[in-house]
């Protein structure tokens, strides 16, 4: 599969927290963690398990930054 976001960054799943429509998955980038929301669908589609190899892939417009 080709995809034209470049903020492609390669970890392994830690944690899949799911609610009633809405998976939080955790990866592991190099000791650093990245979270994403997702539909639990996606999840299920994906196959997604703790512990497997995941690419968290960034595509976003604006990005905030608070202190």
């Amino acid at each position: 599969m080709k995809i034209s976001a470049r903020n492609q960054i390669a970890g392994t799943i830690t944690g899949i927290t799911k609610g009633a429509t809405t998976s939080h998955v955790t990866i592991d980038v190099g000791g650093n963690t990245i979270t994403a929301s997702i539909t639990n669908e996606a999840v299920a589609e994906l196959k997604l398990k703790v512990g497997e190899k995941a690419t968290a892939i960034i595509k976003a417009s604006d990005v905030m930054v608070g202190v």
